[in-house]
Parts: C-alpha cells; structure tokens; sequence
C-alpha cells in the first residue's frame, strides 16, 4: 500500500511540475525561413498560391502520398482553401486570406486538436533576376496545453519542413 501511494503521489508531482512548466512558457511561437530561386516571382508565385499545386513541392504531401485532401473555394488565390486528413501527418487546413500577386500569401492554418489557428504569409522580394520567398508562420498556444509545452521547439519542429518545401520549391521551379 505504501508503494502505491508513493507512486500515485509521484504521478501526481510530476502532473504539476509539467502544468507549472507549461504556465510559465511564452504563449507565442513564430517560424520564418528564406530562399532565393533564380526565377522572377511571376514563375514562383502560381505554384503557391495554387493549392493543387502544392502537392508538387511540400514536404508533408511528400512524406504522405495517401493523404487524403479537399479542396475547396477558387483554385487559386484569396479564399482557396484546403483541409487533409493523415495518419502521419495529422488533419487540418489551410485558407488563403490575402494575396496581392507576385508579392504576397497570407494564410490562416488549424491542426485538429492544436487551439487556435496560426497565421502566415509567402513573400516574394524581387533579387535582380531572382526571387526570395519568405515563409513564415506565427501562432498563439492560449487555450491549450499540449501546444503551449511545444512553443520552444516550433521553430526546430516546423522550420525544417518550410526549409524543405522551399527547396522543393527551388528545384522545380529552376
């Protein structure tokens, strides 16, 4: 008997160690990474702001070519959207919400079961005859503990798939 109280108020000790670690970690988290592509942003930009287009190129289609997606709204541009289901990956979406051509995608991504949708953009800065792409992601982990105890590993979990993608990216595009 005295074991199993010592065990159950182990558990319980590390239960609220892990809950007070979470409190105090940053609700924010925010990934950026960056490419030049030796193409004009007028080549780069239909491949992103075409949701089709992105099995073509991204990492996570790559790793999982039985995802099952569905879109939905305009092909391309402001409001296309689309929503996947994966074993390996995990179910979500993403919605275009603003695009200005050939400079600009901002979108709005949600993972089930991870709070609140983050936000990001795709900007394309002129480099002579090439073109950077810079992706970035920004999000809040307010509403959900499982995501906040991951905010100081975002940029290490995420940044590598956006630094694949755009290598993707670069490769057919050039």
């Amino acid at each position: 008997m005295k074991l199993l109280k010592r065990i159950l108020g182990t558990l319980l000790a590390l239960i609220v160690i892990i809950l007070a670690l979470a409190f105090a970690l940053p609700n924010d988290y925010g990934v950026s990474r960056s490419i030049v592509i030796n193409a004009p942003a007028e080549k780069i930009y239909p491949m992103v702001v075409t949701t089709k287009e992105w099995q073509k190129w991204s990492i996570w289609n790559q790793r999982d070519p039985a995802m099952v997606m569905t879109f939905t709204g305009p092909e391309a541009g402001k409001d296309a959207a689309w929503d996947w289901q994966s074993k390996s990956q995990g179910n979500g979406g993403m919605k275009f919400t603003n695009v200005v051509s050939n400079q600009q995608i901002d979108y709005e991504l949600h993972f089930e079961g991870m709070g609140k949708p983050s936000t990001g953009s795709f900007i394309f800065e002129p480099q002579g005859k090439a073109t950077k792409i810079t992706w970035t992601m920004k999000g809040t982990s307010e509403g959900s503990v499982s995501t906040k105890l991951f905010v100081p590993f975002m940029d290490k979990l995420i940044g590598p798939d956006f630094e694949a993608g755009l290598n993707n990216l670069k490769k057919l595009v050039e």
